[in-house]
């Protein structure tokens, strides 16, 4: 998913371009959280926000308590704190007690004619041209298996791929379907139209190559914003099995 979107403001912190956001509280559910990282990672490479630039602050969006899932041994340059205990980003936000939030989901505090907005209102337009220099549709999830019933079944791994790759083609030609739309969208078969006019056929690429890039991107954020301590490869992500094909 393109998280453009998700990134708000508080709008009376005098923050008008991305670059405002240089020397500010930034709240963020977690910090290792997947949108959140690519949202970093998109600040910084494409406007020129440092991960050190800011101060980032970690709680609940909408309840109190939330906590790291992992225990996080970041560099000393990069500044986290935890928000007060009994708040929530959301409320924070919206009373200026932080400037912005990175998130994946909207804070309730997000609401017309509010306090709370986003940075790129016009977000659709902006991540299209995003994916037109970039060629980066942000990946979001991977598929795991359990280490231990991989290595006693190998075959697992390429399976699994077969059924997801075949499992991804039925979706594909049900979005395509007038008779009876597969999804609440009133004019779904002219948003399908114009996103493989924008992106291809396969505008949800599946396995790696065609995630090279995507991956190798995310992989050196991890590593700028001190989540991971060397820069992995893509490769290394996946079951040497799940790479290979074969023909009958």
């Amino acid at each position: 998913m393109f998280r453009h979107n998700g990134i708000f403001i508080n709008a009376n912190k005098g923050i008008r371009e991305p670059k405002d956001l240089i020397g500010k509280r930034i709240g963020t559910p977690e910090y290792q959280l997947t949108a959140p990282v690519w949202q970093r990672g998109i600040l910084s490479d494409e406007y020129k926000v440092p991960i050190t630039s800011v101060t980032h602050l970690q709680g609940g969006l909408e309840e109190a308590g939330r906590e790291e899932k992992i225990n996080l041994n970041l560099p000393p340059n990069i500044k986290l704190e935890p928000i007060p205990a009994g708040k929530t980003l959301s409320q924070m936000l919206e009373a200026g007690e932080i400037d912005a939030l990175v998130s994946p989901r909207s804070p309730s505090s997000f609401k017309p004619g509010g306090k709370v907005r986003r940075l790129f209102e016009d977000y659709a337009s902006v991540e299209r041209d995003y994916y037109e220099r970039t060629k980066i549709f942000p990946i979001m999830h991977v598929v795991a298996i359990r280490r231990d019933v991989y290595e006693k079944n190998p075959w697992v791994a390429q399976s699994l791929y077969k059924g997801l790759a075949e499992s991804q083609k039925i979706t594909y030609e049900d979005l395509h379907e007038t008779a009876a739309l597969k999804v609440m969208l009133p004019w779904l078969i002219k948003h399908v139209e114009e996103t493989e006019a924008t992106m291809g056929k396969d505008f949800w690429p599946y396995g790696l190559e065609p995630n090279v890039k995507t991956l190798s991107t995310f992989l050196r954020y991890s590593y700028e914003q001190g989540l991971a301590k060397r820069i992995l490869q893509p490769k290394e992500l996946f079951a040497p099995e799940s790479l290979e094909s074969f023909k009958i």
